[in-house]
């Protein structure tokens, strides 16, 4: 983790994978492919984000391999190591600016949410959503230096967009 207690890429791959071992045993190639995808689709094509082997999961025993012979490689398992691991890489902080590292980590949140036990489920909302205000508090900062032109336009556009967010993640918090 960075200082800050957000994830690395690395480590928001791992989340991806331990998430979806929580969710249910995989064959390493679905899982490779199911990662893959996914963040190809949420944070775009990036080999920065697709760095560390599943295997290695094994060797530090956050899930067993099993089944080796089966198509598709080995069998994993989430070990209760793992489900340790998943909490701590869930329960982390996100980095403002969003950028393709902070928007994966917040769609893995986000998929992964229900994973959490109640009181996690709502301190990861509550992040999320003061992540949210702290960015739009520095757009309006920015906003009132330039407020003319094609900038401001796009300042509050941004602004707007957070807005909304931040209505989604009240909301959301009231169904937990």
């Amino acid at each position: 983790m960075y200082r800050d207690n957000t994830l690395i890429p690395t480590e928001a791959i791992r989340l991806a994978a331990l998430g979806a071992l929580i969710e249910g045993d995989r064959r390493y190639a679905f899982l490779a492919r199911e990662i893959r995808g996914f963040v190809a689709r949420v944070a775009g094509p990036s080999l920065d984000l697709l760095g560390t082997s599943l295997e290695v999961m094994g060797y530090e025993g956050l899930a067993t391999l099993e089944d080796t012979e089966g198509e598709g490689g080995a069998l994993l398992r989430i070990t209760d190591e793992g489900r340790r691991q998943f909490v701590t890489l869930m329960t982390s902080g996100v980095r403002a600016p969003v950028n393709d590292v902070s928007k994966l980590v917040i769609a893995l949140k986000m998929r992964f949410l229900d994973l959490l036990g109640e009181d996690d489920r709502l301190d990861q909302i509550d992040l999320m959503r003061e992540m949210s205000e702290g960015e739009a508090a520095r757009l309006r900062d920015l906003r009132h230096e330039n407020e003319t032109g094609g900038f401001s336009s796009w300042l509050t556009f941004e602004i707007e967009q957070l807005e909304s967010r931040i209505s989604w993640l009240d909301e959301l918090a009231t169904k937990y």
